[in-house]
């Protein structure tokens, strides 16, 4: 089935004009045309290790080497106290697949792959919403996961300090349920809008007896731009340096597999109650992923930004050194923002231990800024910021918890 809109985009030097003729809701084409530019258009991508229920594993700084994903089951028998590992994701094996794939595509580990356009860069970014699409099809909630789709992508290319300027589809289902389908898209118009960038097309893939009845898969797409001069990659990272949190919503996208492995040895459904919250344990669980594009690059606009991190799966553990200099770490004040309801009920049910919260979860802060001391005193006194300061860098390896 092929049901299209076309979009122009043009790009001239670091100029951008978007034009787009018509829309439809799903598989789209798309014409690019691009002048000027110092060499052709070539898809970058990034390596990192991405710890959504499936790992994604992509290469970075003007790579050719296509992106890759895998799903790693683990065949340890579970026990008292549950772990990513035991609900089917190794993020170590994950790890092991990233340094292999590094000896052949140098220079990865960041957030978004950066593509030399005149005197900026373009940034990818893709990715998916893992296992949170299981709950969608158990609750009904098909109207938000767009969104989620959506941040993932953009949230990682902002840590560039790139502005979103397209976003792409990819929907895949064993038969095309067109209502359902409907729900999906607007769920990424509406992540569209929030980053505003455009939605560019997309994909709607038909494949007979591969999925279950009722189930699809999801993939997304961003590209943005950022000057080269207004790169932020963490170089300039010292000690003292502080580090800012940005709340999340709750789970967001990451873990999913874990939580549904903790939800089956429950003696609740999507329909209760979550304890200490007012809301259902659905309800908490489907919330979308927060979009920080808008506040990040309001942030960096007032300058003293040195490094940002997308706290996706691998926590705080595993996303924060990615941004630093050799030599440096980060001590994280444990106290210093209250962990949202939903995951004290996570560790408890499924009897998870500290560390492993910490690198499968983002335990209520999805966005982690590095910034100069006067600068985070400006980020928190501004009221409508909502941001903590979560602890600040030091001249150590790795994270250590306080």
């Amino acid at each position: 089935m092929t049901t299209s809109y076309l979009a122009n985009l043009e790009l001239t030097g670091c100029s951008m004009k978007t034009t787009i003729s018509c829309q439809k809701l799903h598989t789209w084409g798309s014409n690019l045309c691009v002048h000027k530019s110092p060499c052709s258009l070539v898809a970058g991508s990034q390596t990192s290790l991405k710890h959504h229920p499936q790992s994604k594993m992509k290469t970075n700084i003007m790579s050719t080497t296509p992106d890759r994903s895998s799903h790693i089951s683990s065949t340890e028998n579970k026990v008292s106290s549950l772990t990513y590992k035991d609900a089917g994701v190794d993020i170590d094996a994950g790890s092991e697949l990233v340094r292999r794939i590094a000896k052949m595509a140098p220079g990865i580990g960041g957030f978004g792959g950066l593509f030399p356009l005149g005197d900026s860069y373009l940034v990818a970014g893709t990715d998916g919403v893992g296992t949170k699409l299981k709950l969608a099809f158990e609750t009904g909630v098909h109207d938000t996961i767009g969104i989620d789709l959506v941040a993932m992508s953009v949230n990682d290319i902002v840590t560039s300090g790139a502005k979103p300027l397209f976003f792409l589809d990819y929907f895949a289902t064993s038969r095309l349920d067109v209502n359902m389908a409907e729900k999906v898209i607007k769920g990424i118009v509406d992540g569209c809008k929030q980053s505003d960038c455009a939605l560019l097309g997309g994909e709607t893939a038909e494949m007979p007896d591969f999925y279950a009845n009722g189930e699809y898969d999801l993939s997304g797409f961003a590209v943005g731009i950022v000057k080269k001069n207004d790169v932020i990659d963490g170089r300039n990272i010292v000690t003292g340096d502080v580090l800012i949190g940005l709340p999340s919503s709750g789970v967001h996208s990451n873990g999913f597999s874990l939580v549904r492995r903790v939800l089956k040895q429950s003696d609740l459904s999507l329909n209760d109650q979550l304890p200490g919250s007012s809301t259902t344990l659905g309800e908490a669980l489907m919330a979308p992923t927060v979009i920080y594009v808008k506040q990040v690059l309001e942030i960096i606009n007032k300058g003293g930004v040195k490094g940002i991190a997308h706290i996706t799966g691998g926590g705080f553990t595993d996303n924060i050194p990615r941004i630093f200099p050799k030599g440096l770490g980060a001590v994280i004040y444990n106290d210093s923002w209250v962990v949202p309801p939903v995951f004290k009920w996570i560790q408890e049910v499924g009897k998870i231990e500290d560390a492993e919260m910490r690198r499968t979860f983002n335990m209520g802060i999805g966005m982690v800024l590095v910034v100069t001391p006067d600068m985070a005193l400006k980020i928190l006194e501004d009221d409508s910021c909502n941001a903590f300061r979560i602890g600040e860098v030091v001249e150590e390896d790795g994270v250590r918890y306080h």
